[in-house]
């Protein structure tokens, strides 16, 4: 007998389990379902939990952190590619120039890391909504801080490249 709330998450993870089966190894859990009379959604929240734990212990929150702003971008930078469509492809290319400056400035600022307080769940809420399609913020990262201060120099330097024709 649970909490009828309780019952109501556990029909929602067992409805994203069997959207997922091949990815959640729905059948696996069936068995094992079959076979303790206790429901899959426990053993996969255990799964969960000890990857997560054994994923923290290996390289603690950074570790994590890193993670969760490369794994869906690189899975759906993957799909983008095989797209027709040409929108998706500026998203995720924007979004990984967004991701490579901000790994470069914060493996410069290294030192302020641990001076700022729940930094590296700041940085997951900021990946999020860096490549959350409602919010597609690396666009407007891009547009907005990036653009207007390295173009003027990829420009001079597009300049300065040209071949000078000699004045005879």
């Amino acid at each position: 007998m649970t909490h009828p709330q309780v019952e109501q998450a556990i029909q929602k993870v067992d409805g994203f389990l069997a959207a997922y089966p091949t990815l959640c190894q729905y059948d696996r859990l069936r068995d094992l379902e079959k076979k303790t009379g206790q429901p899959k959604v426990y053993f996969f929240f255990g799964i969960v939990t000890l990857l997560s734990s054994i994923i923290y212990s290996l390289g603690g929150m950074k570790l994590i952190s890193d993670i969760f702003a490369f794994a869906y971008p690189a899975y759906m930078s993957f799909k983008a590619i095989d797209s027709a469509d040409t929108t998706d492809d500026t998203q995720w290319l924007t979004y990984w120039v967004v991701f490579a400056l901000f790994s470069i400035v914060e493996n410069v600022m290294s030192f302020l890391v641990s001076w700022i307080p729940f930094y590296y769940m700041i940085k997951c809420g900021f990946f999020m909504w860096l490549y959350h399609p409602k919010f597609m913020g690396a666009g407007l990262v891009y547009k907005q801080v990036i653009k207007p201060f390295v173009m003027p120099y990829l420009q001079a330097f597009e300049q300065s490249a040209k071949p000078q024709k000699k004045e005879e």
